[in-house]
């Protein structure tokens, strides 16, 4: 935010010292209005909206109080700066609770002071502004989607039409990389999820999801999902940092935004961005496993990380790892569904027969899944869902 483009009204009845203020803040970029006594002072914000008010506490006619009083009543979020030369505490104690941004006492020897309370009280609006837009798109959604929910458990067929029509384009090509996915739901609707999307001119993200439990309830946080993360790409946009959004930052803005819906369901997740221009890809762990593997035509490896499931924890953290990408490779990412239909007894010789599959040269959705037998699975305990990023591979 440019504050100092903001529209500011001094209310103030001491000509002197309202025309040194208001000199110095047109100096520093300020648009103002001013007002030499609380009732002109109203009438000016009535006509001009100014983005914050400065207001002198002692004044005739109607005093600081009166006017910070009658501007709450009219904008609850304008924020208002009382400036008063008496210094008693009862005024202090009064002018912040009745919702002044802060308070500061004559006379002010450093202009500066007064600058930075301006530009703190606007940031701090501005954040508060933002917050609130959230919550009410993230409360319309979640209402959207609860009704959706219901209308899902009257009618799968329906429901399992909304999420083939939220699932990406498979494959998907992009320069000498291609994406694609395939999920096997254990009920007629998947909570596991796969999703890849542009983010900016040659970035794209990509995420493999696995919501806790199963059927209606789950798929509803899929469609929440697919909902977050476009309100995160379009956040993005309008604040042109396309090209800074990593996801970690996405994985906490879901993590925050699960947990504000209150659904008692989290996620797992494995989440990546590939940058097509310097070829690297960064990505994150959301509790993810098992572990994707890497493959390239000489080695093929488990990429692991660590990472707390989204929508548990407030205080989760996620961390990205960055790693350049070579002219021929394979990202293959599993649900945890995979672990649960392997014949091998033992987790170890489940993860190691995996890696056979695409040492052997598995490095297409079509070919892991005939590989795997998913194509022919029937009734299987747990979701599968599989998402492949490839290089020149064929």
């Amino acid at each position: 935010m440019n504050t100092n483009s903001s529209k500011l009204l001094v209310i103030d009845d001491e000509p002197i010292v309202r025309e040194s203020i208001v000199a110095y803040l047109e100096d520093s970029g300020f648009a103002i209005t001013q007002a030499e006594n609380g009732e002109e002072g109203i009438q000016v914000f009535k006509e001009e909206h100014p983005d914050l008010v400065i207001c002198d506490l002692r004044m005739p006619k109607l005093d600081g109080l009166g006017v910070l009083k009658t501007i709450r009543g009219i904008s609850p979020n304008t924020p208002v700066i009382v400036v008063s030369g008496a210094g008693v505490m009862s005024d202090v104690v009064t002018a912040l609770r009745l919702g002044a941004s802060d308070y500061l006492i004559k006379p002010i020897g450093d202009l500066e002071v007064l600058e930075h309370s301006i530009n703190r009280s606007l940031i701090n609006t501005q954040l508060l502004q933002d917050n609130q837009r959230y919550r009410e798109n993230l409360e319309e959604a979640i209402q959207t989607l609860r009704n959706s929910l219901a209308e899902l458990q009257a009618d799968q067929k329906a429901g399992r039409q909304v999420q083939l029509k939220m699932l990406p384009q498979s494959p998907f090509a992009t320069t000498d990389y291609v994406f694609a996915h395939h999920i096997n739901p254990s009920l007629y609707l998947s909570g596991d999820f796969a999703d890849y999307f542009p983010l900016g001119e040659h970035r794209f993200v990509f995420y493999l999801a696995d919501v806790s439990g199963h059927g209606a309830s789950s798929a509803f946080v899929t469609v929440l999902l697919k909902h977050m993360t476009m309100l995160f790409v379009e956040e993005c946009e309008k604040q042109g940092r396309s090209e800074q959004a990593s996801p970690a930052e996405l994985l906490d803005y879901l993590n925050q935004g699960l947990i504000s819906a209150d659904l008692d369901k989290h996620v797992t997740m494995f989440c990546g961005i590939l940058d097509t221009q310097c070829h690297q890809l960064t990505y994150s762990y959301g509790g993810h496993f098992p572990f994707p593997l890497f493959a390239t035509p000489d080695t093929e490896y488990y990429l692991e990380g660590h990472g707390l499931p989204v929508g548990l924890f407030d205080d989760a953290t996620y961390a990205n790892t960055v790693m350049d990408l070579p002219m021929q490779f394979s990202l293959t990412i599993f649900s945890d569904g995979i672990i649960e239909v392997l014949p091998q007894e033992r987790l170890k010789d489940k993860e190691a027969y995996l890696l056979s599959i695409i040492s052997e040269g598995a490095s297409t959705v079509g070919a892991i899944v005939q590989a795997l037998g998913l194509d022919k699975m029937q009734d299987a305990p747990d979701d599968i869902a599989l998402l492949v990023l490839a290089r020149n591979m064929s």
